[in-house]
């Protein structure tokens, strides 16, 4: 399983790399640049408004189909049937409350149009994450790496067009990157449908009322956890342009941190992607599961410490080889978000196998405390702190969780932590914090400062035992082989 985790990890993260980080450094970057902070701050709220709602779209059900067929592949036909039919309705339901919820918060009719159209993408995106649910349940792993990144290059292939290609000039309107986005979705969704059509074969829509009664009952726990992680993952750009008084500008000053905070979060849940599948077949085959958490688990901590760090030591420049203008008030805010991106990590693997093994209530208290704690924060800290406060409470609320985790996860599968792994991990920690250090102290430019911090890094995981490259080559002369 290691082996076959690995390889196919290779390719997933092969073709985002190629395709998001782009996307989100490129053309949403751009956009921003072109339109301006409040301008795009004020869409930005509304997009993320749009993602607290996102539950009712999915209701569970893309965690519970990828757990349910990848131990069950026979229902796959049964099941998507029943399951594409359910979700219309659950489309139905989302649309009335997301614009309602947006007419109680006092959003102008401009900004009613902006939300309806948004909607309609959330509701593509997340049927699109259905249609990769049961492509990674059924392990065809290349075909959901293709759909991972197809809308995106679609989008990217558009606005390039417009924000490049000297058609409208130096103008450009934040209602184009929307229509830009519905239009990538709505191909991917009917790309994502005839792949997952040719694995089911033939099928007849029908609302069979017991049958989506009996799924609801089954992912309503799903739901909850993904509703009470979402509170604290996009309700913070909400509270901010609602609370502070000059909420616009502040929300851009934040998506501006948020936005390459999030370009790794992309890079880290392909993890959760191939590990939720993996881990539930494991664990129905009584497998040992503690080699791939620990495999997962140095990979994503030793990579998203070492670029914590150098992100926090050299905020400023690092925006500034993107963004044009509020780098200076960006910065701080850069900085621990992406200090917060460590127990992101964590989640992506403790989580998930949590998830694997069906321990839901657990995982809801964790996340529900984690949701009142980052909402208190944030009423407290937004007032007076604006966009700062917002990264702030991001800091202490994945830190909780992620701490929260690993002591649930050691007490169910009874891991040890033995002295070699406690002292690899504390060495790796004190060897990257040390040549964080020695890059804030030597002469030269920033550039050849964050090398150091990279370079320290790698060597500090390769000599500490965090990563090893010999599994990696063997795994590539047996494929070669």
């Amino acid at each position: 399983m290691r082996r076959k985790f690995v390889s196919n990890l290779i390719v997933l993260l092969a073709l985002n790399f190629l395709i998001k980080p782009f996307y989100i450094l490129g053309i949403e970057a751009e956009v921003q640049n072109r339109v301006g902070a409040e301008v795009y701050g004020s869409y930005f709220a509304l997009i993320s408004f749009s993602f607290l709602l996102n539950i009712i779209l999915d209701m569970g059900i893309t965690n519970y189909n990828t757990r349910n067929i990848s131990r069950h592949q026979q229902l796959i036909g049964k099941h998507f049937t029943g399951i594409v039919s359910l979700r219309f309705l659950l489309f139905g339901v989302y649309s009335i409350l997301l614009l309602g919820c947006g007419l109680m918060l006092g959003y102008s009719s401009y900004q009613l149009g902006i939300l309806a159209i948004l909607g309609l993408n959330q509701g593509l995106a997340a049927f699109i994450m259905y249609l990769r649910s049961n492509l990674t349940a059924l392990h065809r792993f290349r075909a959901d790496s293709l759909m991972s990144v197809l809308d995106r290059a679609l989008l990217i292939a558009m606005m390039a067009v417009l924000l490049w290609g000297g058609v409208v000039g130096d103008r450009f309107h934040i209602e184009w990157f929307v229509y830009g986005q519905m239009i990538s979705y709505g191909i991917a969704a009917i790309v994502g449908f005839g792949l997952v059509l040719w694995r089911t074969g033939f099928i007849k829509f029908r609302f069979d009322w017991p049958f989506m009664i009996v799924i609801l009952r089954k992912s309503w726990p799903y739901a909850l956890l993904v509703f009470l992680m979402m509170i604290y993952y996009r309700t913070d750009s909400v509270m901010l342009e609602r609370l502070h008084p000059d909420g616009a500008f502040e929300a851009g000053v934040y998506a501006m941190g948020f936005r390459i905070f999030e370009a790794g979060n992309m890079i880290a849940y392909l993890f959760a992607i191939l590990l939720l599948p993996i881990f539930s077949r494991m664990i129905k085959q009584n497998q040992n599961v503690r080699p791939l958490v620990s495999l997962s688990f140095k990979i994503l901590f030793s990579t998203s410490l070492v670029v914590a760090i150098a992100c926090f030591l050299f905020d400023e420049p690092l925006l500034l080889l993107r963004y044009h203008e509020h780098t200076a008030e960006a910065a701080p805010v850069f900085g621990l978000l992406m200090i917060s991106f460590i127990g992101v990590c964590i989640t992506y693997v403790f989580g998930t196998l949590l998830t694997s093994a069906g321990k839901l209530k657990s995982l809801n208290i964790i996340a529900a405390t984690g949701m009142v704690l980052n909402v208190t924060l944030n009423l407290v800290l937004i007032p007076e702190w604006g966009a700062l406060g917002c990264a702030a409470a991001s800091c202490f609320t994945w830190g909780l969780v992620a701490l929260s985790q690993l002591v649930l996860v050691r007490r169910i599968f009874a891991f040890p932590l033995s002295t070699r792994f406690l002292l690899s991990t504390s060495s790796f920690v004190c060897l990257c914090l040390l040549f964080g250090w020695v890059s804030t102290i030597i002469e030269g430019t920033w550039m050849l400062r964050v090398g150091i911090v990279v370079a320290g890094g790698i060597v500090a995981s390769i000599g500490t035992g965090m990563l090893s490259i010999r599994p990696l080559l063997n795994l590539i002369s047996q494929r070669s082989n």
